[in-house]
């Protein structure tokens, strides 16, 4: 039935996501999920709202949800922008900001959904390289466009607001887009200076640092009249993006804000401790500021390292092109995942 498709379709190089194996158990360090549960009130809430109400639509402005976001972020509701996971808010980012003559700029190691999503929408990529440290230099992006994740995925690393205000200030009238996914493991927001430029958005997301990645939701922050360009978008496709039951998940788990707070800290003190015994084996392991380390060994191609963990039950994830093929990206577990990521690399290492 391809005879069917159009042009676009047939031309469509879709993005990747991380394995999900439907046979045999494994230690998933592969996508990048918190490995601890969500808040007990959140499922408490979820409960609650499982009632005969849902026979009926949701709020189509999600005005209870939004509000709860902005107390948040010391905002105000007319800056807060939500929907299906973050994926789909950025997907709606595009859409309503990309589609114009001047490229996108965004990094070359980067979120691999980018250049997905200018393929989908015509946009003209530009693929900003970067430095030999695998950081971002935003000196080198010119006037239009960027989007850029912070910490930067997959190598984790983590540009200063200094870095992010200096770049809003340089071009007032280029839009910056900040997708902060893995922020709250040990970076500064861009949430605070949201007020300070109305060329800002602010991308978050529920599925990592709140443990409810199986709800799918995510938001935006930015000026008023940005807001209002997504919810032209959204509402010329989809006028009822959140469901009554996100919506209640995501209102409690903000307002249970400490719980998380403890739940990261527990993530992070994990993986400085994961870095600190790859290091002991010989890995060479870039700075991160998210829920996942990169890292390569230099004795050791990536694909074999990447095979035998997973031939031993333990997923991580291997990048199989140019530049990235000899490192992985390892998703910071509980102690006891990260224990016995640590035991079988030391068994393959003493035996190879």
């Amino acid at each position: 039935m391809s005879r069917l498709w159009s042009s676009m379709v047939h031309n469509l190089h879709p993005y990747v996501p991380g394995e999900q194996p439907k046979e045999g158990t494994f230690i998933k360090l592969n996508t990048n999920e918190n490995p601890y549960p969500p808040s007990p009130k959140v499922l408490a809430a979820i409960k609650e709202a499982a009632n005969d109400d849902l026979r009926l639509y949701p709020d189509p402005i999600s005005l209870a949800l939004r509000k709860q976001i902005a107390q948040h972020h010391a905002l105000e509701a007319s800056q807060v922008f939500v929907g299906n996971g973050s994926d789909e808010v950025l997907a709606h980012i595009f859409h309503a900001f990309f589609m114009r003559p001047e490229p996108l700029q965004f990094p070359n190691i980067s979120y691999s959904f980018y250049p997905v999503y200018c393929q989908l929408y015509g946009i003209e990529p530009n693929q900003v390289a970067l430095n030999e440290d695998f950081e971002i230099e935003l000196a080198s992006y010119q006037s239009g466009p960027v989007i850029l994740p912070n910490p930067n995925a997959p190598t984790g690393r983590l540009l200063g607001l200094e870095e992010l205000e200096k770049r809003l200030r340089a071009f007032p009238d280029s839009l910056l887009v900040v997708d902060e996914a893995y922020i709250d493991f040990g970076g500064a927001s861009a949430d605070c200076l949201v007020g300070q430029y109305d060329n800002l958005l602010v991308t978050r997301t529920y599925s990592k640092s709140l443990s409810l990645a199986g709800i799918r939701l995510g938001y935006a922050l930015g000026h008023a009249q940005l807001i209002e360009a997504l919810i032209r978008v959204k509402d010329s496709f989809n006028s009822y993006p959140v469901d009554s039951l996100a919506s209640a998940a995501g209102i409690a788990a903000l307002a249970d804000w400490s719980y998380y707070q403890s739940v990261n800290q527990q993530v992070i003190d994990n993986r400085e401790g994961l870095v600190n015994q790859l290091d002991a084996l010989g890995f060479v392991t870039l700075p991160s500021t998210a829920n996942f380390v990169f890292t390569r060994h230099p004795k050791y191609q990536g694909g074999w390292l990447y095979q035998q963990l997973k031939d031993a039950g333990i997923l991580v994830r291997h990048f199989n092109r140019p530049g990235l093929d000899q490192w992985l990206r390892i998703s910071v577990g509980s102690s006891s995942d990260c224990d016995q990521l640590v035991k079988r690399l030391q068994q393959m290492l003493a035996a190879k």
